[in-house]
């Protein structure tokens, strides 16, 4: 079963249980990975798990990001929601690695002889597949760096 089957079952789920805030937020991704389909001209084959996976981060990074701006300009209950959603797409991603993991990635790109920020980041991100926030990347490289 694919991810995205597991989505779709969700929505059914949600719809039998009158979950309106789920079917919304679901309906939302599957309408996002229907977008990234046509997009790539994949609708005969279809999105490969990495790439529903790629979808549903650039979603969850919306989400996130549009929190921070509600919460900061004092709109707490859109901040609220946001959250509420970013933690059902988080759901459906593979866990993040911890930190340590991050940071031997990191080591090893640095040992390597780069010491650019650019290029650290460039390489670790390789080396991380997405595994890990580029954000949370970011700030590790510039601490080991220094």
């Amino acid at each position: 079963m694919s991810l995205k089957d597991k989505i779709q079952d969700d929505v059914k789920s949600s719809l039998k249980s009158a979950d309106s805030f789920g079917v919304g937020v679901l309906r939302m991704l599957l309408s996002s990975l229907k977008n990234r389909e046509i997009e790539k001209r994949a609708q005969e084959s279809g999105l490969t798990d990495e790439e529903i996976v790629e979808v549903l981060r650039k979603e969850a990074k919306k989400r996130r990001e549009a929190a921070d701006i509600y919460l900061k300009s004092g709109r707490n209950d859109l901040g609220e929601k946001e959250l509420a959603e970013l933690n059902l797409i988080k759901s459906y991603l593979p866990p993040e690695i911890d930190l340590k993991e991050i940071e031997g990635a990191i080591r090893k790109v640095i040992d390597s002889g780069t010491r650019d920020f650019g290029t650290v980041m460039k390489e670790a991100m390789k080396e991380l597949k997405g595994r890990a926030e580029a954000g949370t990347v970011s700030e590790i490289v510039r601490k080991l760096i220094r």
